[in-house]
């Protein structure tokens, strides 16, 4: 049994029993069940809590009962005074006796979500479904009880089984009903029950209101429904409501990733006439909308024309963006300059910030640039990354500054990719004693190749070196080979004629 019976049984501290003591009890003159149902209706209204208590057990003790309207606002007052194990003695009775309607349920169920949390409900509302209790009881306002609270757990399963049953029962839904399972859903980022529900809602005859409508445009948004974030925000406008500026954001940010640059900036255009003001989200999202179609010239354009308009709101966000563009376009310079703008004020470049203008200078063939802010994070105690020395091997190798590539991989711990990207790019130009030395190297450390090194070493390695080197592989992994070890030289050939062209 559920501790909530047991409360009943056990915990009250003023309530029901109290009033069976003989001092509380008083015989009934009036004997018409209407009179006194209109008596607890009365005392629960104005929360004359011993009246009422005495009353309803005088009733009780005289074989009485008071009518379901008295009962729910019962119930209700008990419940407004926070005596909850009262309240649940009452409905207990209520049950055993089957008066119980679904506004009952529904007072009881919310109070135990209030009181003792969403979870508690629902694992009432569970065993009355058991106990088929329900079955005569479920109404809309009980559905819509459960939706909410199911709704705030975030457990949209249920809140989807609850909306098939209300179906099923044949219980029609009101705009409330539709609120909650648009709300709910859309919490739970499940963008199609979100829709499904509104669509029905509006079959129903029903208008989506402004919070509905920016529900399922930032559901959508995150889903990259581009075309349905476009069409209710139209919906939006049309109905002469006003996006606020998270509303802006979302559809910016959905229209720039899906391609649509002209139709985000035509966005940010009614944002900026409507009188909302524009935010650091708004211009990241215009940024990354540039970036992504490849127009990095006007993205930095735009990031200046913020940069001056805006100099007391910008963020690390957007110097980063501005900085992912004059890598692209190999403007080292530019980087350097929003490097030192990001020191200046003391916006702490982050480890991200210095591999975007190292990769300026890896892509302006800069080598020298590129060991230069390399030296600068270094000085600054900001700690590199895989990809900063896997950018600055790259920018080496373009420089042909060969030594200091392998220099750089020496002084990086044993790291399988990196080996990788410099015997490749040893082989391609024809550098082939120095990749074998690196491949064996890699190799001892017990790093394994990828498919490529593999491939480029068994065009240039000699087949006993590669034979220790696959055997030694077999044995650092634990594995068996019987039917590839002996038949090696078969093996070797048959590599050599799929490397062929």
């Amino acid at each position: 049994m559920k501790d909530y019976h047991r409360e009943v049984i056990h915990g009250s501290t003023f309530g029901v029993e109290k009033a069976y003591s003989g001092r509380n009890f008083h015989f009934l003159e009036e004997r018409d069940e209407g009179i006194l149902s209109e008596r607890i209706l009365s005392l629960s209204r104005s929360n004359k809590l011993r009246s009422l208590f005495e009353l309803y057990a005088s009733m009780e003790k005289s074989g009485l009962r008071p009518n379901l309207h008295a009962c729910n606002s019962l119930i209700s007052c008990l419940v407004r005074n926070g005596l909850l194990d009262d309240a649940l003695r009452v409905f207990e009775r209520m049950k055993k006796e089957e008066m119980a309607s679904g506004h009952t349920y529904s007072l009881i169920l919310k109070a135990i979500a209030n009181e003792r949390g969403c979870i508690s409900a629902l694992e009432m509302f569970e065993e009355l479904e058991r106990e088929e209790k329900l079955s005569h009881s479920c109404d809309i306002i009980l559905y819509n009880t459960m939706i909410t609270i199911c709704g705030k757990m975030k457990h949209w399963q249920k809140v989807e089984q609850l909306w098939r049953r209300l179906k099923k029962d044949g219980c029609k839904e009101t705009r409330v009903t539709y609120n909650l399972l648009v709300s709910a859903f859309v919490q739970c980022d499940q963008t199609e029950l979100a829709l499904d529900a509104a669509f029905e809602m509006v079959q129903s005859g029903w208008e989506l209101k402004e919070d509905i409508l920016k529900g399922i445009i930032s559901c959508c948004a995150k889903d990259g429904k581009w075309i349905l974030v476009l069409k209710f925000f139209n919906q939006m406008l049309n109905a002469g409501l006003k996006p606020n500026s998270v509303t802006y954001n979302a559809v910016i940010n959905c229209l720039g990733k899906a391609g649509e640059v002209d139709l985000a900036f035509k966005v940010y255009d009614h944002l900026k006439s409507s009188g909302q003001k524009d935010d650091s989200y708004t211009w990241n999202a215009l940024l990354t909308a540039l970036y992504r179609v490849k127009r990095y010239g006007d993205a930095l354009q735009l990031f200046e024309r913020i940069r001056k308009d805006y100099a007391a709101e910008m963020s690390p966000h957007l110097y980063n963006m501005a900085l992912r563009s004059c890598q692209k376009l190999g403007r080292w310079e530019r980087a350097l300059q929003l490097l030192w703008q990001m020191e200046r004020l003391v916006m702490a470049p982050s480890t991200t910030s210095y591999n975007f203008a190292i990769g300026a200078g890896e892509r302006a063939r800069k080598p020298e640039i590129a060991l230069q802010v390399y030296q600068h994070m270094m000085h600054r105690k900001c700690m590199p990354d895989t990809f900063t020395y896997a950018s600055l091997i790259r920018a080496c190798i373009a420089g042909s500054l060969w030594s200091k590539a392998e220099e750089i991989l020496n002084c990086v711990g044993p790291n399988a990719s990196l080996y990788n990207l410099v015997i490749q790019a040893f082989c391609s130009q024809g550098k082939i004693i120095s990749a074998k030395r690196l491949y064996m190297k890699m190799r001892s450390h017990g790093l394994h190749p990828d498919g490529k090194t593999r491939a480029l070493m068994l065009q240039h390695l000699p087949e006993d070196s590669l034979k220790r080197s696959v055997s030694s592989r077999f044995l650092a992994s634990g594995e068996t080979a019987p039917y590839q070890i002996p038949d090696f030289h078969r093996q070797m050939g048959l590599y050599r004629s799929q490397l062929q062209p």
